[in-house]
């Protein structure tokens, strides 16, 4: 009789013992610290290139501008819903609204017509595509959640065509798109290490932009000076 209670104790701890391993083999991942903060960086570009995309067909006097503020418009749409989506998913906060960076630029080409309006608009995508690439490479770099690796992973190509007919458009238009160093800095983040090297020469504009002309993309956490990698 002792035998078979003694079996039961044994049975009941070694089942106890199980439960707590098995509820947390099923929990999904949590999005680290880096995960985080690209899906609210990235949904804060994408707020604001949705505005800056707007005023390009509202203001813009080169048709290419206009044109090519119509597909910001398009693709950072959908690629907020996505980052919408798996922020949900894996429960992150997203901002309102764009950084306080964002919003000057904003306020900025309102200031602005005709064909100073194209270039300081050219200008500034510039530099907030080269931020945004710089975040996405790090995410996919140093990122944990699957899920967000992989947002970022599909959002590359996209931001890539984009800084590529910004560099085609600015050299239409006379703007100088500045050299920078083959070698990246971490994005939001990060911890140090070097994003691929560029196989064109971005721009070298720190993520505010200068003084005059704050970047689309705001300053990244981590004060990150973004080099994209074309495709």
């Amino acid at each position: 009789m002792w035998g078979i209670k003694r079996l039961g104790v044994v049975a009941a701890l070694t089942l106890t013992g199980l439960a707590p391993a098995a509820a947390t083999a099923g929990q999904a991942a949590q999005p680290s610290t880096q995960d985080r903060q690209y899906l609210q960086a990235i949904h804060q570009v994408n707020l604001a290139e949705i505005v800056t995309g707007e005023l390009a067909q509202e203001k813009g006097q080169n048709q290419q501008v206009k044109d090519l503020g119509a597909q910001f418009v398009t693709d950072h749409t959908q690629l907020d819903q996505t980052v919408q989506e798996v922020a949900k998913q894996v429960k992150v906060d997203l901002p309102a609204e764009p950084t306080a960076d964002q919003q000057a630029v904003e306020d900025q080409l309102n200031n602005v017509s005709g064909a100073e309006f194209d270039r300081e608009w050219v200008t500034a995508e510039l530099a907030g595509h080269v931020q945004a690439i710089q975040a996405t490479q790090t995410e996919i770099a140093q990122g944990s959640e699957q899920s967000v690796v992989q947002l970022a992973q599909d959002a590359l190509p996209v931001l890539q065509t984009h800084y590529e007919s910004l560099v085609a458009l600015a050299e239409e238009l006379g703007v100088p798109v500045p050299q920078a160093s083959a070698s990246g800095t971490p994005g939001p983040g990060g911890n140090g290490a070097p994003t691929p090297n560029p196989s064109v020469s971005p721009p070298t504009a720190p993520p505010g932009g200068p003084a005059t002309t704050p970047a689309p993309g705001g300053t990244a956490p981590g004060g990150a000076t973004p080099a994209p990698t074309a495709s």
